[in-house]
C-alpha cells in the first residue's frame, strides 16, 4: 500500500474503494513491526484495532460512518484508554489497567478514529528527551543517534514514522511543540481548559492540556475540533463554542506579527534557528504583514516560575501512588512506613524523585512564601504580558527550540541543561494561550527545525489558519 500523507488521502481512496479501514491498520501493524527498534509504541493494540476497522469498514458500506472513519490514532501513554494498560512510562503504575477511557480518546472513537496503540514518553510527562521512561528511549527516525524530543517523544516518532496517521500527546511545558520541532511535524498545543483533561495521569494540573501531532495542518485541526470542548467530568473545561477549525483554514487578510528580541538574541539559540526564524519574518514583510520587534523582560523568569509551579504540583499529585491501591508495591517492606518509602523509592525514576523533592521543598512551611506565591505572582505578570501583546498583535512568532535535536545522553548528567530546552516553549504554558510548532526548515546536520506561532486564548480557529498560510511560505 502506498504511503499516506494525509487524511484526506485516506478518505479520497476509501472513497474509490481502492482500500478499507482494515488494510489500513494493516498497513501501519507492519510500518509498526518493521521500525519497532524506534522504540515509540509501548503497547500495540493489534487484534482490537482489526476488529474496529471491520466494524468502520461495515459503517462505510451502510454509509453510517463517522468523520474519522480510516483515521488510525496512537495515544500518549498517560491517556486513560478502558480495558487496555496506562501506566504513565513509569514503573510505579506497571500492571495498572485502565478504569475508563479519557474523554478525548472517547471523542475520537465515537468519530470511528481507529486506536491503534499507546506510546511511548518520559515518565509521567517529565522530560525533554524521552530517555526519562521506564520503557526505554524512543529513537528520532532521522537520527538514531538522537533524541524525538520529550515528553511525547514516542507520539511524535509514531506520526514521522508513518506509523499512524494522528497521534494524541500531552504539552505541560512545551511536550507537544519541542518534540514536533525535532521530528519535523506540526504539533499543537491549544488553550488551556480547550480540550478536558478526564482520564488524563497528571503531572501538573494548571498547566497539562492534551494536544494533537500531525503532519498537515488540516489534519490537526479536523481532531481538535472533535476532541476539543465542555466535558461535565472536568470543572476547568471551557463551555465556549468550539469551531470548525478544519473548515476555516482559508488565510487572505494582513496581520500583526510580534517577535521577541530577548528570544532572537539568546546565547542558547542555535545559527541556522535565527536564520530560519529571521527568513520567515522577512518573507511576511514582503507579503505585506506587520513585522515588529517587542522586548519581553520577564523571559530570564519563564523557566524559574515554571518549574517551581509544576513541581509544586507534581510533589501534590504523585502524592496518591504509594503502592496501596494499585500499581507497583515493593516486595522488600518490613513495616507500613518502609512499604511507602521503599514503592516511591522504588517505583519513580530519578527525574520525577528529583521534581518530588523540589516541589515539596517550595511547599515547606519555611519557603512556601518565598518560592511557591512569589511564582504565582510571576505567573500573574506573565499571562498578563502576554495577553496585552496578543491585544495589541495578531501573533507571536520565535522559535519552538533553541536548538535542534541533540544526541542521547548530550544534558543526561545536567538538569538544567535540559531544562533549557523548554526556554522559548513555557510562555504559553505559563500564560495559558495556544501555541503550535510547524516545520521551518533543517539545520546544517539536515535535523528539523521548528517554528513557533502563539495566539491569544480561544483563538484556534485564527491560529490553524495562519499556520496554514505559513507551512506554505515557507515550503
Amino acid at each position: 500500500m502506498e504511503k499516506f500523507g494525509s487524511f484526506d488521502e485516506i478518505k479520497k481512496s476509501l472513497e474509490k474503494k481502492e482500500t478499507d479501514c482494515r488494510a489500513i491498520v494493516t498497513h501501519y501493524l507492519t510500518n509498526i513491526t518493521t521500525k519497532a527498534h524506534l522504540n515509540a509504541f509501548v503497547e500495540v493494540y493489534r487484534q482490537s484495532a482489526l476488529e474496529q476497522a471491520d466494524l468502520i469498514d461495515e459503517k462505510i458500506a451502510k454509509g453510517k460512518a463517522g468523520k474519522l472513519a480510516g483515521m488510525v490514532i496512537g495515544i500518549k501513554d498517560v491517556l486513560n484508554y478502558a480495558g487496555h494498560e496506562s501506566n504513565a512510562s513509569s514503573a510505579i503504575l506497571k500492571g495498572y489497567q485502565a478504569q475508563f477511557t479519557t474523554t478525548a480518546v472517547q471523542r475520537l472513537i465515537d468519530e470511528d478514529a481507529i486506536i491503534i496503540g499507546r506510546l511511548n514518553c518520559d515518565e509521567f510527562g517529565m522530560g525533554s528527551s524521552n530517555e526519562n521512561s521506564t520503557h526505554g528511549k524512543v529513537l528520532n527516525a532521522l537520527d538514531e543517534s538522537r533524541v524525538p524530543g520529550g515528553s511525547s517523544g514516542g507520539s511524535a516518532v509514531a506520526v514521522q514514522a508513518n506509523l499512524c496517521t494522528v497521534s494524541l500527546g500531552t504539552d505541560t511545558g512545551g511536550s507537544v511543540r519541542q518534540p514536533a520541532a525535532f521530528t519535523g511535524i506540526i504539533g499543537m498545543k491549544p488553550t488551556y481548559s480547550r480540550v478536558s483533561r478526564w482520564g488524563l495521569i497528571a503531572y501538573a494540573s494548571t498547566f497539562d492540556t492534551i494536544g494533537v501531532f500531525s503532519k498537515t495542518v488540516k489534519d490537526n485541526a479536523l481532531v481538535m475540533e472533535i476532541i476539543a470542548g465542555h466535558d461535565e467530568f472536568d470543572s476547568t473545561s471551557s463551555r465556549k463554542p468550539v469551531l470548525h477549525y478544519s473548515e476555516l483554514l482559508h488565510f487572505e487578510k494582513k496581520v500583526k506579527v510580534a517577535f521577541l528580541k530577548e528570544t532572537m538574541e539568546s546565547e542558547a539559540l542555535q545559527p541556522e534557528i535565527m536564520q530560519n526564524t529571521r527568513s520567515v519574518l522577512e518573507k511576511l514583510k514582503a507579503e505585506g504583514h506587520e513585522v515588529k520587534e517587542v522586548q519581553f523582560p520577564l523571559l530570564k523568569y519563564l523557566l524559574p516560575t515554571y518549574y517551581i509551579l509544576t513541581t509544586a504540583e507534581a510533589s501534590s499529585n504523585l502524592s496518591r501512588f504509594d503502592g496501596v491501591k494499585y500499581g507497583y508495591r515493593t516486595p522488600n517492606a518490613h513495616n507500613l512506613e518502609s512499604m511507602y518509602k521503599l514503592t516511591r523509592s522504588e517505583g519513580f525514576g530519578e527525574e520525577v524523585k528529583r521534581r518530588i523533592m523540589l516541589g515539596t521543598f517550595v511547599l515547606s512551611a519555611s519557603y512556601y512564601d518565598a518560592y511557591f506565591t512569589k511564582a504565582q505572582k510571576v505567573r500573574r505578570l506573565i499571562k498578563d504580558f502576554t495577553e496585552n501583546l496578543l491585544d495589541d498583535f495578531d501573533y507571536i512568532i520565535m522559535p519552538t527550540t533553541p536548538s535542534t535535536a541533540f544526541k542521547f545522553g548530550e544534558h543526561s548528567g545536567d538538569p538544567v541543561a535540559m531544562y533549557l530546552e523548554d526556554l522559548f516553549t513555557v510562555q504559553a504554558s505559563v500564560s495559558g494561550v495556544p501555541a503550535i510548532s510547524i516545520p521551518n526548515g533543517v539545520d546544517n546536520s539536515g535535523m528539523p527545525i521548528g517554528l513557533q506561532i502563539i495566539s491569544n486564548s480561544f483563538k484556534e480557529a485564527e491560529l490553524y489558519s495562519f499556520s496554514n498560510y505559513l507551512t506554505e511560505l515557507t515550503s
